[in-house]
């Protein structure tokens, strides 16, 4: 027997403070497809994830989202713009670098100190 087709896959990524991640979210781009009263689903360019009113410090701290990009140097100057002009909590940013397996990766934590890699392959 095959696995049956697969039609999305999501992650689901917590949030310490539910409105303050939704505007971070919002501020780096992303648009929102449709919210209910604890969950939000999020896109950019045909990439989605789940935004859920649920924080679990270790989790959110150790988690990692992975979001390939066409030109990191500006999705880096983007998104620490808004960091370093607004006040997101533990939301961050590193400088792009050369990683081992040949993405150059920039790096950020949102709000609530989820890691995302933007990654561009040469």
């Amino acid at each position: 027997m095959t696995f049956p087709i697969a039609l999305g896959l999501k992650t689901f990524v917590g949030s310490a403070d539910f409105d303050i991640s939704k505007e971070f979210y919002l501020a780096l781009g992303f648009q929102i497809n449709w919210e209910k009263e604890n969950l939000i689903e999020f896109e950019i360019s045909g990439s989605k994830f789940l935004l859920q009113d649920y924080y679990d410090k270790n989790w959110c701290e150790n988690m990692m989202m992975h979001l390939t990009v066409d030109d990191v140097a500006s999705c880096y100057s983007h998104v620490c713009n808004i960091i370093t002009n607004t006040n997101y909590g533990l939301a961050k940013c590193q400088a792009p670098q050369k990683e081992n397996y040949g993405a150059c990766v920039a790096y950020f934590w949102d709000p609530s100190g989820v890691l995302w890699h933007l990654a561009e392959f040469d």
